[in-house]
C-alpha cells in the first residue's frame, strides 16, 4: 500500500501538525503493509522535515512543492497539485495530515483526513473572525469530501459529531487514533552553549501563543509564586512556543510584570534541544482551556516529568492519574499556585504509565485496520 502524505503547511518552522505528519510516517514506516510513503511539503519546510522523520529508509519519500507560500496559492495546489501528484505517484491512499479544501473527485483513491480539533467553531477567537469564517468552511467543505477521518482524541470525536451530526446517519468511517510518541533514538544532547543558558531551576510550559492556552495564566501564576516568595526565587519560567496571536500580549504582561529576566522565551528549537528541556525541568504545566490533543503532554509524561494541567476532559483522557489537575474556575490563579508548590514538594514524578496508547506499534496497528476499510 502506497500512502500520499500531505504536509504542504503554512509555518516556516516545525509546529505540531508537521511533527504529526513526521510521526505518521515513522509509525508505518516499518509495516510490511506499507511499501512505500511520499510526504508532501512545501519548498520553506525543507530546513526542518528532514530532521522530524529521522529516518534513511528508502519507503520514504521528501517532495517539495515549489509555490509561493500564500493562502491563495496552498489552496490552489490542494484543489489541483495534490490530486495529480497521486494520480503521477499511483498512491493507494491519500492521508490529509490536518483539513484541508480539496475535490474527491479528482483523487484516484480513497482520502483521510485527521481532524485535530474543532478550534474555528468552538475557539474562533485563536484565529480572528474572518479567518475563522473561512477556516470554518475549509474544515467543513474537508470533513464531507473525505472517504474517512481519523480524530486524535475522543474529546475531539465528540466535538466532531457535536457540529457534524450528519456524520453518523452518513455511516462515514470514523475513528479515534491517538498520536504517536517516541523520542527514544534522540539524543538529548544539545550544544554546552544551550545548556548553560539553563543553570537554574526551571518550570516548563509548551505550547504556541494562542488564546485557548492560557498563557498569560501561567505568567501571572509565575509572578504570584515568584513575589510571594513561594517558589525558589532562582526558579525560572521556560516557554517554548511557535509565536501566534498572542505574543504581543504576552510580550506585554512579561514586561508589565518585570519578568524580562525571569521568563525566557523559546522558539524553533530542535528535539535534541526540547527532550533535554524535558529532562531538566522541575515540572511542566498546561494550563489550556481547550484542547484536541496535546502532543506536549505525552511528551512530558515520556520523560516522566511531573505534569500539571487544567482539568479539562481531553487532559483527563490522555493523563489519567499521571497528572495533577488544577481547576479552571474560582480563581484560577490561586489554584494552580497551590497545585505548583505542592507538587514542587514531591520528592519525584509518579508517572509508571509508558503510554502503550501512544506507541509506534499500536498506532501503526490502528492506521493499517482503518485504511484497509475503505475502497
Amino acid at each position: 500500500m502506497h500512502i500520499l502524505i500531505a504536509a504542504l503547511h503554512r509555518p516556516t518552522d516545525p509546529t505540531g501538525v508537521c511533527r504529526v505528519a513526521a510521526n505518521l510516517a515513522r509509525c508505518l514506516v516499518d509495516r510490511r503493509e506499507i511499501s512505500q510513503i511520499t510526504i508532501a511539503i512545501g519548498k520553506w519546510q525543507e530546513h526542518y522535515f528532514g530532521d522530524l522523520l529521522e529516518t534513511q529508509s528508502n519507503k520514504i519519500k521528501l517532495i517539495s512543492i515549489d509555490i509561493k507560500n500564500t493562502s491563495l496559492s496552498r489552496n490552489r495546489w490542494f484543489l489541483f497539485g495534490l490530486p495529480k501528484l497521486a494520480r503521477q505517484h499511483q498512491a493507494d491512499r491519500v492521508h490529509l495530515s490536518f483539513p484541508l479544501p480539496f475535490l474527491r473527485s479528482q483523487f484516484p483513491c480513497p482520502v483521510v483526513a485527521t481532524i485535530h480539533d474543532l478550534y474555528p467553531y468552538q475557539f474562533p477567537e485563536n484565529f480572528g473572525y474572518k479567518q475563522a469564517i473561512f477556516n470554518q468552511l475549509f474544515l467543513r467543505w474537508c470533513i464531507h469530501q473525505s472517504d474517512g477521518i481519523t480524530c486524535v482524541s475522543r474529546t475531539t470525536l465528540e466535538a466532531l459529531n457535536l457540529y457534524f451530526p450528519k456524520i453518523k446517519k452518513q455511516s462515514k468511517p470514523t475513528t479515534v487514533i491517538y498520536n504517536f510518541v517516541d523520542f527514544s533514538k534522540v539524543r538529548t544532547n544539545p550544544s554546552l552553549d544551550f545548556q548553560k543558558r539553563f543553570e537554574f531551576p526551571f518550570i516548563l510550559c509548551v505550547a504556541q501563543h494562542r488564546k485557548n492556552k492560557n498563557i498569560d495564566l501561567l505568567i501571572k501564576t509565575y509572578d504570584l509564586l515568584k513575589s510571594s516568595n513561594q517558589i525558589d526565587l532562582e526558579t525560572r519560567l521556560v516557554l517554548v512556543g511557535s509565536p501566534g496571536p498572542e505574543t504581543n500580549s504576552l510580550l506585554k504582561l512579561i514586561h508589565e510584570k518585570s519578568l524580562e529576566s525571569s521568563i525566557l522565551m523559546l522558539s524553533s528549537i530542535d528535539d535534541h534541544q526540547l527532550c533535554w528541556l524535558y529532562q531538566h525541568c522541575q515540572l511542566f504545566v498546561m494550563p489550556s482551556s481547550l484542547e484536541g490533543f496535546c502532543i506536549p503532554i505525552v511528551e512530558a509524561l515520556f520523560f516522566s516529568c511531573k505534569v500539571i494541567c487544567s482539568n479539562i476532559a481531553i487532559f483527563q483522557e490522555i493523563g489519567n492519574t499521571d497528572c495533577t489537575y488544577f481547576d479552571l474556575t474560582g480563581d484560577p490563579i490561586h489554584n494552580l499556585s497551590q497545585v505548583i508548590q505542592n507538587v514542587l514538594k514531591e520528592i519525584s514524578s509518579s508517572n509508571t504509565n509508558h503510554y502503550l496508547r501512544f506507541s509506534k506499534t499500536s498506532i501503526a496497528d490502528q492506521y493499517i485496520t482503518f485504511y484497509s476499510k475503505l475502497s
